[in-house]
């Protein structure tokens, strides 16, 4: 059987550079290129060039290499020629392969928006897709609006749809821009659209401003549009767009859509996926979603011990796919809400050996689930849990001893009198019977621990040399100043690995420096330091 092809355009850099708090780079916009470049999807919308500097010069060379490197504008200007429309100008005369114009497509806009008449914005649209196919661009419509429209005055949005594909408009775009339009609606005003523009020409916008976005976006496929405009991590304005990371799969994965259709995503560029949209996270500086489809870091994590039980007999049984194929994992949370299964399987994912009949599993357990019951969360702290099972085994040396801490931050003017606050940390530790006292300054009393504590180990100072924290996050588990306080830190070393330790206490400080020892002895544990 004969699958048919579904293009992928991707918008992130265009659409998605609307979204709130995010603001690209010229060299953010390089990566992000290169990256879906190698994912394999279809089109890469770069931007508007000339809307700011940043666009301008992205569009200064084609940025893609197998995809089709497609600018973004306007259609023409009212009451302007082609030759004299600057925004349009722009467009055609950047380094790209195809331009998309958004072209409105309801009545309602052309006349309160753009103050023209039905007939003048028709005009437009096809003196814009003519001019880039002379130009020698592949023309595509975004038809802004199309359902608002259609459901307003059906004629009208099928005329402009139809004005464009007449022209020779390679794709004619049906945007969901207010994301209002619920999959069924999709469906039936597709139908009508294909009466007028062939499906094979037809692509879809949808907007998730009801949670939609991808909902609608399949349903357009199976009324018979043939491109998905989409961005990763459902980045865009608002509610952001249809997101890819979950499409994808989605499209490659389900048999419903694999068995009739293909993408140009490879099995090997799905098998990336996760690693791409986290990664992607760490670029724009901001956590990524943990309950994501497919690639979040609880797509593929249990808690229930029964569900546990069960997924390690048949993972057919919890999981709708193989977490492998878009590159996640499988995790069996260790919680109070889990049993020995869960244990066992996070036991052996993260390289602790042990025997299912030990006696010290349930004593594990137990302490795991009154740790639990404290605030500890060990489904995110992979390093600390290490240590505290490894521990229960016996196997963590005690590499140092911790006297006592202090931090003092006092906040005075300078020489030059300026008022600032400084933190100063002292940490007294022993390390082979030798008592270490060491101070230091830094930016707050966490860094200026962490500095303290790092600043002298003894021997065991080469192997934390190449230490560093990467992050550090504060969760407040209860109300009030007196609140009970969970600490994350994140730590990376020269290798490149990542790990994440935990601390909890009514004392944020507390808190803090527990995770910081966890995170050194840890270090030292995974550097094979020789016990004291």
């Amino acid at each position: 059987m004969t699958r048919e092809r579904v293009y992928l355009f991707d918008t992130t850099l265009r659409d998605g550079a609307q979204t709130a708090g995010v603001d690209f780079t010229l060299a953010d916009k390089m990566a992000v290129a290169t990256t879906l470049d190698r994912l394999g999807v279809d089109y890469v919308e770069g931007g508007y060039p000339g809307a700011n500097p940043t666009d301008t010069a992205f569009f200064s060379e084609n940025r893609t290499t197998r995809a089709t490197f497609v600018a973004f504008g306007m259609t023409k200007r009212a009451g302007r020629s082609v030759e004299n429309d600057p925004g349009l100008q722009g467009v055609l005369q950047a380094k790209a392969a195809a331009c998309c114009f958004v072209g409105k497509s309801w009545d309602f806009h052309v006349v309160h928006a753009l103050g023209i008449t039905l007939e003048e914005n028709i005009g437009q649209i096809r003196e814009t897709v003519a001019a880039a196919i002379e130009a020698g661009r592949e023309a595509m419509i975004d038809c802004e609006h199309f359902f608002d429209g259609y459901k307003a005055n059906p004629d009208y949005a099928l005329a402009c749809a139809k004005a464009a594909y007449d022209a020779g408009a390679r794709w004619v775009v049906l945007c969901d821009t207010n994301g209002g339009t619920t999959p069924d609606e999709v469906a039936a005003i597709v139908a009508k659209a294909k009466a007028v523009v062939p499906g094979e020409n037809l692509g879809i916008h949808a907007h998730d401003d009801m949670g939609l976005a991808v909902a609608n976006s399949l349903a357009a496929v199976d009324a018979g549009v043939r491109q998905i405009q989409g961005a990763l991590n459902g980045l865009g304005e608002r509610c952001g767009n249809a997101n890819l990371a979950t499409l994808i799969p989605t499209l490659k994965l389900k048999p419903d859509y694999a068995e009739r259709f293909e993408i140009g995503v490879s099995d090997e560029g799905l098998a990336t996926l996760t690693q791409l949209s986290r990664a992607f996270d760490e670029l724009l500086n901001r956590p990524s979603n943990r309950h994501a489809p497919y690639v979040g870091a609880n797509a593929f994590a249990t808690k229930a011990g029964i569900h546990a039980s069960a997924i390690l007999k048949d993972p057919r049984t919890y999981e709708h796919v193989a977490p492998e194929s878009v590159g996640n994992h499988r995790r069996l949370l260790v919680s109070d809400q889990g049993g020995k299964s869960n244990l066992v399987s996070e036991l052996a994912r993260i390289g602790v050996e042990v025997g299912k009949a030990d006696p010290r599993l349930d004593r594990l357990l137990a302490e795991v689930k009154r740790r639990e019951a404290e605030g500890y969360a060990y489904e995110g702290a992979d390093a600390s849990f290490a240590l505290l099972a490894n521990r229960a085994l016996g196997r963590v040396p005690d590499f140092f001893t911790i006297e006592s801490f202090r931090v003092m931050v006092e906040r005075r003017h300078n020489a030059l009198g300026e008022l600032v606050t400084m933190s100063e940390a002292v940490v007294k530790l022993t390390v082979d019977g030798e008592t270490l006292i060491t101070a230091a300054e830094g930016n707050g009393p966490i860094n200026a621990l962490d500095v303290a504590l790092r600043k002298d180990l003894g021997r065991y100072q080469p192997y934390i040399a190449d230490l560093r924290l990467t992050d550090y996050k504060v969760r407040i588990l209860n109300g009030g100043t007196e609140a009970v306080t969970r600490v994350l830190i994140e730590s990376t070393d020269g290798g490149g690995v990542v790990w994440t330790t935990v601390g909890v206490s009514p004392n944020i400080i507390d808190a803090s420096f527990e995770a910081l020892v966890d995170s050194l002895t840890y270090k030292l544990l995974k550097a094979g330091a020789p016990a004291p």
